[in-house]
């Protein structure tokens, strides 16, 4: 058999310890010459990836990954859903791992015209720290104070509030935390807001405070987003695109400051990719959702022109890196760029194999 045709898939947990309700699967994507992998992933995703995509991988060629996205993308439209989207992205970039290793080259070397850039900046996020419930400002001042590009909060709307007085009081914490650090800041609704509080709000607060407002909206709501994209309020949406959607209408509806796309929850490197073209077109950076950062992370090395930084999640992000054969620990708010073959997202040790 080829080493370049994809044999078999599978789902292995990992052998380390990770907190209850964290991420514990890995996809691996078998040839005969080596193994790609991506992880960590739920058991939802593992689970839909062994029962619906698994069967699409046999017989397809490492380096095609058009056609495998394709494939994927086919099978993902009989029941799409988020959780599908999630899981063509892992295979996807479980394949662009193995293609990496086959070459000895990193997948940000694969992606590049020219060689990567070596280190990549990147930005810290914390969105367990709301700004409306933040007493001290001593966690705040010392995040912003480490090296990073910028940071981001969390910014929730009090459900007992009415949505005038949820948006002022956001827009108040937003202005003092800014305020307190000198900076602007980017914050996140976190799937808290409706679109009256968000019309509120983008009337209320000191735009030169923020950096940008992160998915106000808990759907693409487009018309929603055209009104407020008429405002001076600085928008970023992205986290929820999923493989099927086309980016350039949401560009066209919402006009963000940035994409802030999830490189794998989009539908993987190769979605991703293509999304990238759109975005360069229309002059939008794109800074990579921090639940991916691996796959991110070579993403804004082969194309800093077009990806700025990466998000790093203060609150999750070094467990999970735990998990990693090589993990990676940022230094003044940069991230290196792993000097070995694929995205380096072997698990340290796994444990029971599922069947292929």
């Amino acid at each position: 058999m080829s080493p370049w045709i994809l044999e078999s898939l599978e789902i292995v947990e990992t052998g380390q310890p990770v907190a209850p309700g964290d991420d514990a699967s890995f996809v691996a994507v078998h040839s005969a010459a080596g193994t790609g992998w991506y992880g960590p992933v739920s058991e939802r995703i593992g689970r839909y990836v062994i029962e619906t995509l698994a069967c699409e991988v046999k017989g397809a060629l490492v380096a095609d990954h058009v056609g495998l996205l394709n494939r994927l993308r086919s099978a993902a439209r009989r029941a799409p859903s988020d959780v599908a989207s999630w899981a063509v992205g892992t295979v996807d970039c479980a394949a662009w791992d193995l293609h990496g290793r086959l070459t000895s080259r990193s997948v940000a070397h694969l992606l590049a015209a020219t060689d990567p850039r070596t280190s990549v900046p990147a930005y810290a996020s914390w969105l367990s720290h709301d700004l409306t419930r933040m007493v001290s400002l001593d966690a705040l001042r010392n995040v912003a104070a480490e090296g990073w590009s910028f940071t981001k909060w969390g910014l929730r709307r009090d459900p007992t509030d009415a949505s005038e007085v949820a948006a002022a009081r956001m827009a108040r914490a937003v202005e003092r935390c800014s305020r307190a650090v000198g900076s602007p800041l980017a914050v996140d609704a976190v799937g808290t807001w409706t679109p009256a509080v968000a019309m509120a709000f983008a009337q209320s607060c000191d735009p030169s405070c923020l950096r940008w407002l992160e998915d106000p909206l808990p759907r693409h709501d487009l018309d929603t987003y055209e009104l407020l994209a008429a405002t001076r309020m600085p928008l970023a949406v992205g986290e929820r695109v999923h493989c099927d959607e086309d980016p350039a209408g949401l560009i066209q509806y919402v006009r963000p400051r940035a994409l802030t796309i999830d490189v794998v929850g989009c539908g993987g490197l190769t979605r991703a990719v293509k999304t990238l073209a759109v975005a360069r077109a229309q002059s939008i950076p794109i800074y990579p959702h921090g639940r991916s950062l691996l796959p991110g992370l070579h993403l804004a090395a082969a194309f800093p022109d077009v990806v700025p930084a990466v998000e790093y999640r203060l609150q999750w992000e070094p467990g999970r890196q735990r998990l990693y054969d090589v993990p990676l620990q940022p230094v003044d708010g940069n991230i290196r760029l792993p000097d070995i073959p694929g995205l380096a997202t072997t698990p340290r040790s796994t444990t029971c194999q599922a069947p292929r």
